[in-house]
């Protein structure tokens, strides 16, 4: 559930924010109707931005949903706009779950706004693909020594395992299981966001220890049992600054041979 704090301090943090093209806000998403595939858009302060297209799971940046807010974490750039929106690269795009009725905005489909652009693929069912087979995940490599080495696994905002989190954990069963580890520390984190109007989004409480629990219920129910775990969390989230807050919202492991 994301908390919503107004404060003082919040809004000092936005006029010092070292990067005046970042722009964090909640709204409903958008969809416009194009000739190959949709488009999500967002508006802010009567501007139009470009989220996503419409795709599977196994998109880089996965689209957020009718009948849902979203969380938009992105950087304004001066690409050519898509869909009539302006670009934010890079975006990270969390969906609220609370329903909301209001969000259920449809535009039609506009010659001007068709994509001039091959994309990912076409619209429609994935054809059965596993998502976590598709994705653009570099294999951690089996190191020639048995060394410790630290993974991070990122998280949407209150968000838990999701679709893409098996094919960033393979890399770290993979190399377990390669030096024979004997022990795994997994640490859990939470994070706020700084939004553009200086207001603070907190993440659920103990959403750290469920984000560490997980893990290792995961890579145990892998079959990774035999390293010795360590499992612990840190509730308090630091203070956002509205720049890179996404990566607070994380889980990190610790592998020792």
């Amino acid at each position: 559930m994301i908390t919503l704090l107004l404060t003082g301090a919040a809004s000092a943090a936005v006029a010092a924010a070292p990067d005046a093209q970042q722009r964090n806000f909640v709204a409903c998403p958008i969809v416009r109707d194009t000739a190959s595939v949709p488009c999500w858009l967002a508006e802010y302060e009567g501007e139009l931005y470009f989220l996503t297209l419409q795709t599977d799971v196994s998109a880089p940046v996965n689209p957020p949903m009718l009948g849902h807010k979203v969380l938009v974490e992105g950087r304004r750039t001066d690409k050519p706009r898509i869909c009539g929106g302006i670009v934010l690269e890079p975006v990270r795009l969390s969906v609220v779950p609370a329903l909301d009725a209001n969000c259920n905005q449809l535009l039609p489909a506009e010659a001007q706004y068709n994509l001039d652009f091959e994309p990912p693929r076409p619209p429609g069912p994935s054809k059965g693909r596993l998502a976590f087979n598709t994705l653009d995940v570099q294999q951690a490599p089996v190191a020639p020594q048995r060394v410790e080495k630290q993974f991070s696994i990122g998280y949407d905002f209150d968000g838990r395992v999701g679709f893409k989190h098996p094919a960033l954990l393979q890399p770290v069963l993979d190399y377990a299981l390669a030096i024979k580890a004997r022990s795994i520390d997994i640490e859990g984190h939470q994070g706020a966001a700084l939004l553009s109007d200086g207001s603070v989004l907190s993440e659920a409480a103990h959403l750290a220890q469920q984000r560490a629990q997980q893990i290792a219920e995961l890579l145990q129910g892998a079959g990774l049992t035999a390293p010795r775990y360590t499992v612990h969390w840190v509730d308090a989230a630091p203070a956002p600054n509205g720049t890179d807050d996404a990566p607070q919202r994380r889980v990190d492991i610790t592998v020792r041979p």
